[in-house]
């Protein structure tokens, strides 16, 4: 869904699904112009703060066709064996028509809002900031949030990535 400004200017509005969760957790988006945010290093420098504060969301899949969404900070790379000791087995990260598909978000606009079937893994790493910055289902949004209200408004579970040597 799109929303014309008055400038004449395009905004991708937030799904509601998303904003419902968003509105029910005390959480508010920030917008701004489509195609703004889809990648952590575009996210970081239209909010103006370091990639690391860019919560990622990653979609994988074990080979038992579950889902399992990692949200990680922006600057790092969980690694396979990390993920498989997190998940109880070796996951593949999905395509982007998978990913669209499972969350119903494009990617540069995945989130961990209003997801179902995908199992939530929290990256405890993103505790050390106060505020961090996931995606609200769009490539133009970003959430400020801290990683209790991550928690509570997703249902995820935070997991020590680092304790297992999997961070790069």
């Amino acid at each position: 869904m799109l929303l014309f400004l008055s400038e004449g200017t395009m905004l991708d509005m937030i799904p509601a699904k998303v904003k419902k969760v968003l509105d029910s957790n005390g959480l508010e988006a920030l917008e701004f112009e489509p195609g703004s945010t889809p990648t952590v290093e575009m996210a970081a420098k239209r909010i103006g703060v370091e990639a690391a504060r860019i919560a990622k969301s990653l979609l994988f899949k074990s080979k038992d066709g579950k889902y399992f969404m990692v949200v990680c900070p922006g600057d790092k790379r969980i690694s396979p064996s990390a993920l498989k000791r997190a998940a109880g087995s070796k996951l593949s990260m999905t395509d982007p028509d998978e990913t669209e598909r499972v969350t119903g978000f494009r990617p540069g606009g995945v989130c961990p809002f209003a997801v179902s079937g995908v199992e939530i893994l929290i990256d405890a790493e993103l505790g050390r900031f106060d505020r961090v910055y996931p995606a609200a289902g769009t490539d133009a949004t970003g959430v400020p949030t801290d990683i209790a209200q991550l928690v509570k408004a997703t249902g995820g579970k935070v997991v020590d990535f680092s304790a297992q040597g999997g961070l790069e």
